[in-house]
């Protein structure tokens, strides 16, 4: 298979004409951030804010030139528009974003949960896996989407090291382990390349890698968030209907301060929050048991406490969970009988019960009445 260049796909696009100014989105400086991994190409096309949908033509056309170079597997063009600051300032708060029209669901997927976290280090991406796990076990037929654009690690930790391929030059199928289809920016580019992307480029590729993979028909679409507060998470809650949002924290206060964030953000975006998860609770020694509260514990119950909502479980700081996740073996596929497996599995039916009352209370929802 020939190897492409970064100036394969340059020459490739040069004969892309925007209609409007007449020259290659070369010539015009539109084209940002190429990506190159194993025939695997991603890229983003910039535009102004006013233009974005008007351009998707010029995407198209983008993407169907670069699959056309030989040796081209897959091609993810993405939109993105850089504000002014006077714009960002006049726009929409993220709450009048979040209402309205209501937000267009993802084909065949029934229902979609984010799991987050306010900081990072606190093993978020562990939950978020074994969650998927075990709502599989569950019965449920799950997807896992890694939002983390900047350091996806869902490859890594469901030991998948393909790569997607897209039949129809359009839509890529995702990738597949432990009985969960999933897909992350992690198989488009290699593990050590960083991301230099903007905001804007990373709110389109979220909304590509949601809308323009061929996901099938799920009960549950596991979303592995980013720490924090930011474009990731905005984009999630304003571009997709959530069901709810799975909080992830450790004992500490420094831990819990910016639970209290996350929270704060999926309240303002009218996204419900079905519950907290304390993970490294508690380190019980594998030789004598002993139980060391390493990080404190409870804080994460208290905190759940306080804010009204329901506190899911709380996860042992143990070496297993660990050394299943780094080896791409998940403690409920590796140990399906252990007991990290049954905690786990006990957080996944507490999320199951809730889905299907969030999902219940929606198509109970009472008519509404137009007087004329």
């Amino acid at each position: 298979m020939a190897t492409v260049t970064e100036q394969d796909v340059l020459e490739a696009l040069a004969r892309v004409i925007d209609p409007d100014a007449q020259k290659s989105v070369v010539s015009l400086g539109m084209i940002e951030g190429i990506q190159i991994k194993d025939g695997h190409i991603a890229f983003a096309i910039q535009v102004s804010p006013e233009d974005g949908a008007a351009k998707e033509p010029v995407r198209k056309a983008c993407e169907q030139a670069v699959y056309d170079v030989p040796g081209v597997l897959s091609v993810t063009a993405v939109l993105t528009a850089h504000r002014q600051a006077s714009q960002a300032a006049s726009a929409p708060p993220p709450q009048a974003a979040a209402g309205g029209a209501a937000k267009p669901g993802i084909p065949g997927v029934k229902s979609i949960i984010a799991v987050a976290s306010g900081k990072g280090g606190v093993g978020k991406s562990t939950v978020a896996v074994n969650l998927a796990l075990g709502l599989a076990t569950e019965g449920k037929r799950v997807g896992l989407l890694d939002c983390d654009i900047y350091g996806p690690s869902i490859p890594r930790m469901m030991g998948i090291d393909g790569r997607p391929t897209a039949p129809d030059g359009e839509r890529l199928l995702p990738m597949q382990n432990h009985g969960i289809v999933c897909m992350s920016m992690g198989f488009l580019v290699e593990e050590d390349t960083p991301m230099i992307w903007r905001g804007p480029m990373v709110m389109s590729a979220l909304e590509q890698l949601m809308r323009d993979v061929e996901w099938g028909d799920l009960d549950v679409m596991v979303c592995d968030l980013p720490p924090g507060t930011g474009d990731a998470q905005l984009t999630m809650a304003q571009r997709v209907p959530l069901t709810g949002a799975v909080v992830v924290s450790t004992p500490q206060d420094v831990a819990l301060a910016d639970v209290r964030k996350a929270y704060a953000m999926f309240e303002k975006v009218d996204v419900p929050v079905l519950g907290f998860v304390e993970n490294m609770s508690y380190f019980q020694c594998p030789h004598c048991s002993e139980r060391t509260e390493i990080f404190g514990h409870g804080g994460a119950r208290q905190e759940a406490e306080k804010l009204g909502v329901d506190f899911l479980g709380e996860i042992p700081l143990l070496p297993q969970i660990r050394e299943t996740s780094d080896s791409g073996m998940p403690v409920i596929a590796s140990d399906p009988s252990g007991t990290e497996a049954a905690i786990f599995e006990g957080i996944a039916n507490r999320v199951a019960i809730k889905i299907e009352d969030a999902l219940e209370s929606s198509e109970l929802a009472p008519p509404r009445i137009v007087i004329q």
